[in-house]
């Protein structure tokens, strides 16, 4: 469906810090570099994965028509459901979503969801155990695998990138097995909404 990391950047989210969070899943960077990528693969990688300003343009896919509280909501169920395919018991971070007008379109009218978290396992030795089991549940049950790699930072960092067309989310998990704490870098995000006839987008 949907999106791919772009070069610089990956979700690492410590301090829940919305306004640092670029929109870092974008569709041509998957659909150009090919999909069906292994654990070996590094094409495509985002390199020395920490927090960004940069902004990055970005032709999102429809999502339909949502309130912006409704599209919220939304993307709140996902990320819920990640952390039960995570199977472990553990910490996860706040603030919760954010509101982000779409690339020019009007930002009264559309906008997209945007909801960066971490997962931090009870027992640092779980973090194998989350990603394994994120890895099986994203190829299943509507979502699709689309990248599977390890990037170019130092500890060499698991990728996995996975889209549900159904839900109009992607989702992108880093997997930072070497920090003092380690912990799943999670970035959820949605296709551009248009709020319906009457309302107008709330931006937070």
């Amino acid at each position: 469906m949907f999106y791919g990391p772009r070069s610089g950047l990956a979700p690492r989210h410590r301090g829940g810090s919305l306004r640092s969070l670029p929109l870092v899943l974008v569709l041509t960077g998957l659909l150009l570099s090919g999909c069906g990528m292994t654990e070996n693969d590094s094409t495509g990688s985002p390199g020395n994965p920490t927090d960004s300003t940069e902004e990055i343009p970005v032709n999102l896919p429809d999502a339909g028509t949502a309130t912006t509280e409704e599209a919220v909501a939304a993307v709140k169920e996902v990320s819920s459901e990640l952390y039960r395919f995570a199977g472990v018991p553990g910490n996860a971070s706040e603030p919760g979503p954010g509101v982000k007008e779409c690339e020019g379109k009007d930002p009264d009218t559309y906008f997209t969801v945007y909801h960066p978290w971490n997962l931090a396992p009870a027992k640092p030795g779980d973090i194998d155990v989350a990603m394994e089991n994120l890895k099986k549940k994203l190829n299943s049950g509507g979502w699709v695998t689309k990248g599977l790699y390890h990037d170019n930072s130092p500890n060499k960092a698991l990728n996995l990138v996975a889209d549900n067309d159904a839900k109009k989310v992607s989702v992108w998990i880093v997997q930072y097995s070497e920090d003092t704490t380690p912990s799943l870098g999670i970035n959820v995000t949605s296709g551009c909404y248009r709020v319906p006839e009457g309302h107008t987008v709330d931006h937070f």
